[in-house]
């Protein structure tokens, strides 16, 4: 590159409204790995690097706004499964397959796309205040509100023991003892899946109960005691929509109202979100961050969490009416956030009618829901 380019590209910068991003995670990557698209603001990611995740799967639908991370998904399934102990209801859909891509690896992508982007990365911020900042550190978890928590490993074995062709997204044929206890199990081969047991409740398990369901499905289930753990991973994400942790700041990603609250997905709509700062960026303005869901969908969810609080034993039934209800395509499209009235209505008129006439009229303690 020539001098009088690099010049160019300076003033050209310069003349960009900053931008800081708080944290390196997905939010943070992701926005910046689109950077090009920003013709009025530059990036800078501010990262202390004292914080380092362990790797782990990030699910998706491959929606149209996630081609680049369904070219880089580790594997794809077209058909998935809802298990409970007396029905096994699967689905399939050709246009929006069911994705599974490695959080190394899209952070990666994106990390090197930001740098030929001309996007900043430093430890702190510089002397010069930008003159915007971007949040994306979570916020603190409150006490008592709903979690999803999971805690899994990647197992390979000797025999072929896995249908490669479905994912397991939930089997309840666990223990239900300590509130919404599910098995999720991605198998990339026949002798190679991932398996969490995933529990949706206001408190963490002791982690021998994970691994003793998971041990027990593998083998009361799957038929194999035999196998070699290759990579472990677990989390923690709360169903809820959460404050931001700093208001004076502009949340972004998890700190910023992407996370689904009924489900606990966030990649889909973190990208979904970046999509509306894109289109809504202006010459000299602030971004403007908005969360991805309507509040309609996060009224719904609200409704749907306080029935699986106070009726666990129902969400068996609860999700096996769902994918029973609806089509592969729109039980994606539901859980990408892509519902319309007459999908809304489908799901209404599949619930348990009692439990969440009751629901609408009930409210939690701040935080819980």
């Amino acid at each position: 590159m020539s001098d009088k380019t690099s010049n160019d590209m300076a003033d050209d910068m310069a003349n960009r409204m900053a931008v800081d991003c708080l944290g390196a995670g997905c939010a943070s990557l992701s926005l910046a790995a689109r950077a090009s698209e920003f013709v009025n603001h530059h990036f800078t990611i501010i990262d202390p690097g004292t914080h380092k995740a362990d790797d782990h799967i990030w699910g998706f639908w491959a929606m149209p706004w996630l081609n680049s991370a369904s070219d880089g998904a580790r594997k794809q399934w077209f058909k998935w499964r809802i298990i409970s102990s007396d029905r096994i209801i699967e689905r399939s859909s050709q246009g929006y397959p069911y994705s599974a891509i490695h959080r190394y690896e899209w952070l990666e992508k994106c990390r090197k796309k930001a740098l030929v982007a001309g996007v900043g990365f430093r430890s702190k911020p510089a002397r010069k205040q930008a003159l915007q900042i971007l949040d994306s550190r979570p916020s603190p978890m409150k006490d008592g509100m709903m979690l999803q928590h999971f805690s899994g490993y990647e197992i390979t074995t000797d025999r072929n023991v896995f249908d490669s062709t479905i994912a397991i997204l939930m089997d309840f044929r666990c223990d239900q003892s300590r509130g919404v206890h599910f098995i999720y199990c991605l198998p990339f081969s026949a002798r190679n899946a991932l398996v969490e047991s995933t529990l949706f409740s206001p408190e963490l398990a002791p982690e021998p109960f994970y691994d003793s369901a998971i041990r027990r499905y593998l083998k009361e289930i799957i038929g194999i005691d035999d196998y070699r753990i290759t990579r472990r991973e677990k989390g923690v994400i709360p169903m809820a929509t959460l404050p931001q942790r700093d208001p004076h700041l502009t949340g972004i990603g998890a700190n910023g109202g992407a996370i689904r609250p009924s489900s606990g997905y966030a990649f889909s709509f973190i990208q979904k979100q970046i999509d509306q700062i894109i289109a809504s960026a202006k010459p000299g303005q602030p971004l403007t961050v908005k969360t991805p869901h309507s509040r309609f969908e996060l009224f719904m969810d609200g409704i749907f969490l306080r029935v699986i609080r106070r009726h666990p034993v129902l969400a068996p039934q609860i999700f096996t009416a769902m994918a029973d209800r609806l089509t592969g395509d729109e039980f994606a499209l539901f859980l990408s956030g892509e519902a319309g009235p007459r999908l809304w209505t489908k799901l209404v008129l599949a619930m348990p009618k009692w439990p969440f006439l009751c629901a609408v009229f009930q409210s939690d303690k701040a935080g819980k829901s």
